[in-house]
């Protein structure tokens, strides 16, 4: 979300708002770093929430607000390893968070929602390179049932609202300054 926030902070006109928990599973500090660089850089266009995506009534109060046109989630519970021991914070961030981005992108008319998937919901296929329309009903972890699920009530909200929806499967996401 940071880098994505950078570049999209170059566009003139646009208004950025981001949410976080900001919870300590990746480093707290490092997150209110990039927060204080996006407020920086941003010319008044950079706004920042904390929010947890669960928390349907805040969330809510948040979509009504704002009026937004388009949604960018990157918001998720990662790790395929800490999903084995905590399960219930994957449940909560990746099912009852995305499925509040789901509705309230529904309720305000949203014009195109994209969201961020996995490369795990592919589970242990050995055929390489990975292509789009390989199976996957198979994940291995919690993590990857939580974003196949994610990608299914994607599908289904955009066939029944007619809500433009994009997943992206990311492969392992490492860069500067995260």
């Amino acid at each position: 979300g940071f880098h994505l926030s950078m570049k999209m902070l170059k566009i003139p006109k646009i208004k950025i708002y981001g949410l976080d928990n900001l919870n300590n599973y990746y480093d707290v500090k490092l997150k209110r770093k990039r927060l204080n660089i996006l407020k920086k850089n941003s010319k008044s266009n950079f706004y920042f929430k904390k929010i947890d995506l669960s928390d349907s009534s805040s969330l809510h109060s948040f979509f009504k607000k704002n009026k937004f046109t388009h949604v960018i989630n990157l918001a998720a519970q990662a790790g395929v390893r800490y999903s084995i021991t905590n399960s219930k914070s994957y449940l909560e961030s990746n099912i009852i968070g995305f499925y509040n981005i789901l509705e309230f992108s529904k309720k305000f008319k949203i014009k195109h929602l994209i969201y961020a998937s996995t490369s795990s919901v592919y589970g242990g296929s050995k055929k390489f390179p990975l292509k789009e329309t390989y199976n996957t009903d198979f994940p291995l972890s919690f993590y990857a049932a939580t974003k196949k699920s994610n990608e299914v009530m994607a599908h289904s909200y955009s066939y029944i609202f007619k809500l433009p929806c994009t997943g992206l499967r990311f492969f392992t996401v490492y860069g500067p300054f995260g």
